[in-house]
């Protein structure tokens, strides 16, 4: 059998240094890269959203993350969304709140019903 080649997409520094490595420390490594994963793809902790954020029930969604229905201030600061009382706000909207390379990030998905 031979060696395998690594995927075009793996940094040239890992693609050189993996094989070097001995067996156990490929173990620890795979074991580490799944652990990883597992982190990135879980949900956002309700206390890591935003204090506006609410999480709602998505169970045809396959996507991973947190779905949210938030309420948002749109930016133009003539709107009376500006003053920043949840009434005078626009939406809700749903967002996704997910991890990506440990981060947490956002998007919008739609307004409610309109998937």
């Amino acid at each position: 059998m031979e060696q395998p080649s690594p995927p075009a997409s793996l940094p040239k520094y890992l693609a050189e240094g993996l094989p070097k490595q001995d067996t156990e420390t490929l173990q620890e490594a795979h074991s580490y890269v799944e652990a990883l994963i597992k982190y990135r793809d879980q949900s956002i902790d309700a206390d890591e959203l935003p204090e506006a954020a609410e999480p709602v029930d998505e169970p045809n969604n396959s996507e991973n993350g947190t779905v949210v229905k938030e309420k948002v201030t749109c930016g133009d600061a003539s709107c009376k969304c500006a003053s920043g009382d949840r009434q005078d706000m626009h939406g809700p909207y749903l967002y996704r709140y997910y991890r990506e390379n440990g981060t947490m990030k956002s998007e919008y998905i739609g307004k409610p019903g309109s998937e």
